[in-house]
């Protein structure tokens, strides 16, 4: 069966759904939606499909599922406003950047019997699958520790800044998200420090550039996960899990895998630059595992139970930093 799908929002991170749509035999774009109308169009132009408002997509029956790409102090509202019409919802992270609205949130899905899926990408990037594998297969053992370096090579606009709910809600929930998936228990406690080291600028609109957690479960796995806003060399992506009997690890991708070797020493292709290059396999794979959850009934792999805990992760991490102190995970839910 093809799913049809309408995307809300034809910025970056539509774009990068569109063309993850467009990449799938299952799938097929029939509208955009967007109050730019140079971007809707782009897409438009691009794969074939009609610039519709939010309204006629809510009232189309040609579309089964919707990508909500919109900023995020909408996302809670289109959930709740598509699953009550019974359309499927795909919804980049986070649902919302206040834990009650979630928390209300996924009370209206589960009354509207909705089928939502939270764009967690790095679960579904290949390397990284290849490491969740990798422990299922306990060719590890028990998983005892998990590192994550996830590093940008370049802040954001100081604008989006403003409205992304800071570096943990917007760039560490990720790392929270892998580390609850790779640790296969639930976080309990989270230490973390912040600083500004690389922009006084992000300072001064009350966010942090660089930052070390710390997370610990109830039986003493640990996750460590550092982040920064400046990596010269690229866009540093690697996790590594630890366990009884031996370590998996994916290291970067970078724009190929040849290596020169001469008197000067090894030398080898950069680093991808920006995630939507980086990710590109991530993204269509977790497309085509939304579809597929749709089509078989199934749970999807990402919920909004999974945005709610890495949100509150994202919460605890930023209390520890203004107050000091281990918070314990409970604090904040």
């Amino acid at each position: 069966m093809t799913l049809k799908f309408a995307i809300l929002g034809a910025g970056r991170i539509g774009q990068v759904h569109a063309r993850a749509v467009g990449s799938i035999p299952g799938a097929k774009l029939v509208a955009i939606a967007d109050p730019v109308a140079a971007a809707a169009e782009k897409i438009k132009d691009t794969y074939g499909c009609d610039v519709r408002t939010i309204d006629q997509i809510e009232a189309s029956a040609d579309v089964d599922a919707v990508v909500i790409c919109t900023p995020t102090d909408t996302h809670a509202d289109l959930i709740e406003r598509f699953t009550k019409v019974g359309k499927a919802v795909f919804c980049e992270k986070p649902v919302d950047l206040s834990l009650a609205r979630v928390q209300a949130c996924l009370k209206a899905v589960a009354a509207n019997k909705g089928k939502v899926m939270v764009g967690f990408n790095r679960r579904f990037d290949p390397d990284f699958m290849g490491v969740k594998a990798a422990i299922e297969r306990v060719d590890v053992g028990d998983v005892e520790m998990v590192t994550i370096t996830s590093r940008d090579p370049g802040a954001p606009p100081a604008d989006y800044i403003t409205r992304s709910g800071g570096i943990f809600r917007d760039m560490t929930i990720h790392d929270f998200d892998m580390a609850r998936w790779l640790l296969g228990e639930e976080v309990e406690t989270v230490s973390a420090m912040a600083s500004v080291l690389t922009d006084a600028k992000i300072g001064e609109l009350g966010d942090y550039d660089s930052v070390n957690v710390i997370l610990r479960t109830a039986t003493g796995k640990q996750a460590v996960i550092t982040n920064t806003r400046r990596a010269t060399y690229g866009y540093d992506q690697r996790i590594e899990v630890l366990g009884s009997k031996g370590m998996a690890y994916a290291e970067n991708t970078t724009e190929n895998r040849v290596v020169v070797a001469d008197k000067d020493g090894y030398r080898s292709a950069p680093l991808l630059n920006f995630f939507m290059t980086r990710y590109v396999a991530a993204y269509a794979n977790e497309i085509a595992a939304f579809i597929d959850a749709v089509n078989t009934g199934t749970e999807t792999p990402t919920t909004t139970q999974d945005g709610l805990l890495a949100l509150a992760l994202a919460e605890a991490a930023l209390k520890s930093v203004k107050e000091g102190r281990v918070v314990k995970v409970s604090e904040v839910l």
